[in-house]
């Protein structure tokens, strides 16, 4: 009888081999998921935070949103961990007035900010009282109810005067922070929500006109907002140039109060605001 010699004939895989070999697929894969994430961040989409108060009552502190970096095209401030070395912008675009758009600083260091576009490139601009004119025209701003802010560990009911806080109580006991609010209207019809806490240094301005290559931004909380209406030099934002745009604000993916702890992933649900995950602008 012939004996059966396919399995003497089949190389056998020490488990040393195995592995290598196993190693060689997972490293391969996670360079693989980095470069995804890369090209993700760098090109489509990236996370931002807000951490202030200034663009209430829009954006909320504890506000996660998704930032399109496409828009406006791509600049060495698109790149994430400082890659980018190089000036100017790739497939540039302009901003629409009205776009919430997020920027690097420009007055140096490596924060982002999120700012309103108010101004292109040879507009005028000035605030009469409080009211913004754009082009020599009087920009619409009507008064609608409030704003009750829910006051929570992140989002206290804090204001440019402390005495003028205004706190108010639902019949449930939730509390609110009061703010007078605006619905403002820009040419060709976009909308949408401003506060007004006080008469403020910059309510009242001269005529500024935004220069080639730059943007006048705005905070929609107008009298707690260190936008392009500040110089530089008085720790504002000043007209800013193209180059440091980085994206429009697209869609809240997640929202917190502020109440959960690390340590207790129970409290994440119950910090969450789910009603506001899913707003887009």
């Amino acid at each position: 009888m012939e004996s059966d010699t396919s399995l003497e004939a089949r190389p056998s895989v020490r488990p040393a081999e195995k592995k290598e070999g196993g190693l060689r697929e997972t490293t391969r894969f996670l360079l693989l998921l980095f470069l995804f994430a890369l090209i993700l961040r760098s090109f489509i989409v990236a996370p931002f935070s807000i951490p202030s108060g200034s663009m209430l009552p829009t954006m909320m502190i504890g506000d996660y949103l998704f930032v399109a970096k496409w828009p406006y095209g791509y600049s060495r401030f698109s790149l994430p961990f400082g890659l980018g070395s190089f000036d100017g912008r790739i497939l540039a675009d302009t901003p629409d007035r009205g776009d919430i758009a997020v920027f690097r600083y420009p007055g140096g260091g490596e924060d982002d900010y999120v700012k309103r576009v108010i101004g292109l490139p040879g507009d005028t601009i000035q605030m009469r009282d409080g009211t913004l004119w754009l082009n020599g025209v009087e920009v619409p701003r009507v008064r609608v109810a409030d704003y009750l802010m829910p006051m929570s560990p992140n989002s206290p009911c804090r204001t440019v005067i402390p005495e003028a806080a205004r706190v108010v109580t639902d019949e449930a006991g939730n509390r609110f922070c009061a703010f007078e609010r605006y619905r403002e209207t820009l040419p060709g019809g976009r909308s949408y929500y401003v506060l007004d806490q006080m008469d403020g240094i910059a309510d009242d301005t001269p005529v500024h006109i935004v220069p080639d290559g730059h943007y006048f931004m705005m905070g929609d909380n107008r009298d707690d907002s260190l936008d392009s209406r500040f110089a530089l030099a008085a720790e504002g934002v000043g007209d800013l140039p193209a180059d440091y745009l980085i994206g429009e604000a697209l869609i809240i993916f997640f929202s917190t109060d502020g109440s959960a702890e690390w340590l207790a992933p129970w409290t994440w649900v119950s910090a969450a605001r789910w009603q506001r995950i899913g707003e887009t602008f």
